[in-house]
Parts: structure tokens; C-alpha cells; sequence
């Protein structure tokens, strides 16, 4: 029976482990090509769309992106964007997930409020002339106020909030704290890992989105980085088709998938840096956040 247990084990174990790999390869292996195909000549990617293994080497599509004096400006936006907005959003989360944690009036009506928001929406159009209509548009606002604050997030870190023993808050009101006290000197400090996995959600949601940046900032020069790529890729094709148009293909240095490859890969790169320091608190926050109290 016991060498039964055991071989039921390893094979149970190599399983599990056949089946995490596979995961693996089909995360790694796209991303893999994406880096190639970004640094693969243009004949060569004119070829073949998908390859695991390097027929040449250029620069070129990362010149593409590079030569655009607009993309440090874009650069130093996307920065600020996530620095300021992650911080804001993270603050009104945490002051509402700690208002909905406690026994307030009427937390429950508050709560389903909140959580209808999920499923319905006034739609595109309202949404678009309400923003127009306070004045954020075509401001550095427009890309932190719309998505300031997410219903998921806020419900992650209430339950989170409602897992912290009653006894810690009792004790310091017995102490003379008044409610901002105690969240910041006991809830905040406790919730170290759903603030940083929350934080996370939050700047990898700015540092990528373009959608709200294109609905409400015309101008170039509050173009966030994802916005501008997109802008490039577009006028890329645009060059591409026109060149190609004109029987002038041999003159062409880069593709546009190419230059897309590498636009990818430009705008992934800060938030892969970013990711380890936080990893740690990932898997604590989430699994903790998401268990009902």
C-alpha cells in the first residue's frame, strides 16, 4: 500500500509538472518570438512569420521607434501617468475599502452600488461628454481619473480588510485612536500585500492603456507611450503601403509586424522590471483578498 501511495505520488507529481510546463512554453514562446521577429531583418521577416530560431539580426525597427523625438516625451508621460495615478488610485481604494469594511450606515446599499457599476455603464457617449463636461479632457488628468478607481480592486482589498481581527481596532479605540488612525497605523501596515498586488493591478492598467488617452487627448505632446506606439505603427503602415504601392519594396528596411514586435516589446519592458520587486506580495494579496469574510 505504501509503494502504491508513492508511485500514485510521483506519478501525480510528474503531471502536474508536465502540464505547468506546457503553460510555461505557451507563455514563453510567443513572447520569445515577439523579441525575435522584433530584431529579424526585413527579408528575412518577409519570410517567415513565426520562428524559433534567428536568421539575422537588425536594429532597424527599433530605430523606427527610437529616431521619433516624441517618444521621450511620451516616455516621461507614461511615467508620471503610473507614478501619480497608481498612487491616487491605491489611496481611494484603500479609504474606500476600509469605509466599506466598517459597520457604517448603510455599508450594504453602498457596497451593491459599487458593485453594480461592474455591469452596467451609461455607455461611450455619456461617459465621453461627462469627462468633456469637467474639464479633464485633453489634460494629464484624463489618463488617471477615469480609471482612478476599480470595483474589483476595492472589493479585493475590503475583504482583505474584513479579515483583520477585531481585537486590534478594539484595542485602539480603547487608546483614544479615532478611525484614520487606526487605518493608517494598523489596517495599511497589515495590508502591505493587497496594497502592493493592488498597486500592481493599477500600474500595469496605466502604463498600458491607450483607449482613454485616445478618446480625450488629441494633442501629441500628452500622448502617453502606448498611445504614440500605436500612432507610429499606424503611420508605419501607412509608409509601408504607399512605398510598396510604388514597386518600391526593395527600399523597405522594416515591416510592419516588425516594427509592431518591437513596439511591444519597448512598452513591456518597464513593467517586467517592475513585477519581481512585487511578486512576493502577489499570490499573499490576491489569495487573501479574495476569501470571504
Amino acid at each position: 500500500m505504501k509503494y502504491f501511495q508513492t508511485r500514485s505520488g510521483r506519478i501525480a507529481d510528474v503531471l502536474i509538472y508536465f502540464v505547468l510546463g506546457l503553460l510555461c512554453l505557451m507563455i514563453v514562446i510567443p513572447f520569445y518570438n515577439m523579441l525575435l521577429y522584433s530584431f529579424t531583418p526585413y527579408k528575412e521577416a518577409m519570410t517567415s512569420a513565426y520562428t524559433l530560431v534567428p536568421s539575422g539580426f537588425s536594429l532597424e525597427n527599433y530605430n523606427v521607434i527610437f529616431k521619433d523625438q516624441r517618444l521621450v516625451n511620451a516616455m516621461w508621460i507614461s511615467v508620471f501617468n503610473v507614478v501619480t495615478g497608481t498612487a491616487m488610485s491605491v489611496g481611494i481604494t484603500t479609504l474606500g475599502a476600509y469605509g466599506l469594511s466598517r459597520n457604517i450606515p448603510f455599508r450594504k446599499t453602498l457596497f451593491y452600488i459599487c458593485l453594480i457599476t461592474m455591469y452596467f455603464t451609461a455607455g461611450i457617449i455619456p461617459w465621453y461628454l461627462h469627462m468633456r463636461n469637467i474639464g479633464i479632457a485633453n489634460t494629464l488628468l484624463a489618463m488617471t481619473v477615469p480609471s482612478m478607481l476599480s470595483v474589483y480592486n476595492l472589493i479585493l482589498m475590503r475583504n482583505y480588510f474584513l479579515s483583520i481581527p477585531v481585537s486590534l481596532e478594539e484595542s485602539a479605540r480603547i487608546d483614544g485612536a479615532s478611525d484614520f488612525t487606526i487605518m493608517v497605523s494598523i489596517f495599511v501596515p497589515l495590508a502591505k500585500p493587497i496594497i502592493a498586488t493592488i498597486a500592481l493591478f493599477y500600474a500595469v492598467w496605466l502604463w498600458n492603456d491607450w483607449w482613454f488617452p485616445m478618446m480625450l487627448v488629441p494633442d501629441e505632446r500628452l500622448m502617453p507611450l502606448p498611445l504614440l506606439l500605436r500612432k507610429l505603427i499606424i503611420e508605419r503602415s501607412m509608409t509601408v503601403i504607399q512605398t510598396m504601392s510604388l514597386g518600391g519594396d526593395d527600399y523597405l528596411k522594416t515591416s510592419t509586424r516588425g516594427v509592431q514586435m518591437a513596439a511591444v516589446s519597448v512598452a513591456t519592458l518597464p513593467i517586467l522590471l517592475v513585477y519581481p520587486f512585487v511578486q512576493r506580495y502577489f499570490t499573499k494579496g490576491i489569495m487573501l483578498g479574495a476569501i470571504k469574510a
